[in-house]
């Protein structure tokens, strides 16, 4: 399976490729594009911050520009919080993406987006103070008038960005559980 696999607001953390060589090991081909020109935020307000100063259009274009050399042989986009809103976006405007894997995050939903079943995944915090209920609520119902067929994951009391073993977000034990779920549908795909 080819995956782009986009990171975070931190930008191009070690977690980030620490989870695509475990994605490797699985048997994956993972690319990790860079967003953001080599930098990394020590904060999440920090890494905010270059995010706007790149700006979302501009993160976009080179999420699609990374994605592009690879797309016609049919992508699984995924993503870690920012990254999860940029795949989602890039998916569904992909006829030939295999599927999408969220983690800690999601986007907009364009009012005439369509998708043919494709397969998505979320994983996120439960609470999230980036995903509220109510948003999570809307987000699913909208994934499946678009109509993907969506798996929500929530993890009780895990922080954001529960996977990176980097930050005080993480729990390791949530973490295994979504790398665990995150597996199984990879390999169905």
């Amino acid at each position: 399976m080819n995956i782009m696999l986009f990171h975070s607001a931190y930008g191009p953390r070690p977690a980030v490729h620490d989870a695509a060589d475990r994605l490797r090991a699985a048997g994956h081909h993972v690319h990790v594009p860079d967003l953001y020109d080599g930098q990394t935020a020590g904060t999440m307000e920090e890494g905010m911050a270059i995010k706007e100063r790149i700006g979302k259009e501009e993160l976009l274009k080179r999420a699609v520009m990374a994605a592009a050399p690879y797309s016609e042989q049919g992508l699984v986009y995924a993503g870690f919080s920012l990254g999860a809103s940029v795949a989602q976006t890039l998916a569904l405007g992909d006829e030939k993406a295999r599927g999408l894997l969220l983690f800690h995050g999601t986007s907009d939903i364009a009012p005439n987006a369509s998708v043919d079943e494709l397969p998505v995944q979320l994983h996120v915090a439960d609470p999230d103070p980036f995903e509220s209920h109510d948003w999570l609520n809307a987000w699913y119902l909208g994934m499946g008038r678009a109509g993907a067929d969506t798996e929500v994951y929530r993890y009780p009391g895990a922080g954001h960005l529960f996977t990176d073993p980097g930050l005080p977000d993480h729990d390791e034990d949530a973490a295994e559980r979504a790398w665990a779920i995150a597996s199984a549908f990879l390999k169905d795909l």
